[in-house]
């Protein structure tokens, strides 16, 4: 059987390692930690345990308000932008 996934809005921040009060501010958003591991990262809790978001990726607040990051072109090719809020 094949199915399509369900046309859902959700919110989501790209990471600009350029802009610190920008980074701050998704650091609390998806109440993360920025770490430093020679770049500048933030460590999510995920409901499949800690993950990492790098300069470029996306974090996603999913329907059941949970975060995840997710790559630049993984994001491309799943989401459509809606504009900005």
């Amino acid at each position: 059987m094949k199915v399509r996934k369900k046309p859902v809005e959700v919110e989501a921040m790209q990471i600009d390692c350029e802009d610190y009060d920008g980074m701050s501010e998704i650091v609390t958003w998806c109440g993360g930690r920025a770490i430093d591991i020679g770049a500048s990262v933030i460590e999510i809790d995920t409901l499949e345990g800690i993950m990492r978001a790098e300069c470029g990726d996306w974090i996603i607040k999913g329907v059941a308000g949970e975060f995840y990051p997710c790559k630049p072109d993984i994001f491309d090719k799943t989401y459509d932008k809606l504009g900005e809020e």
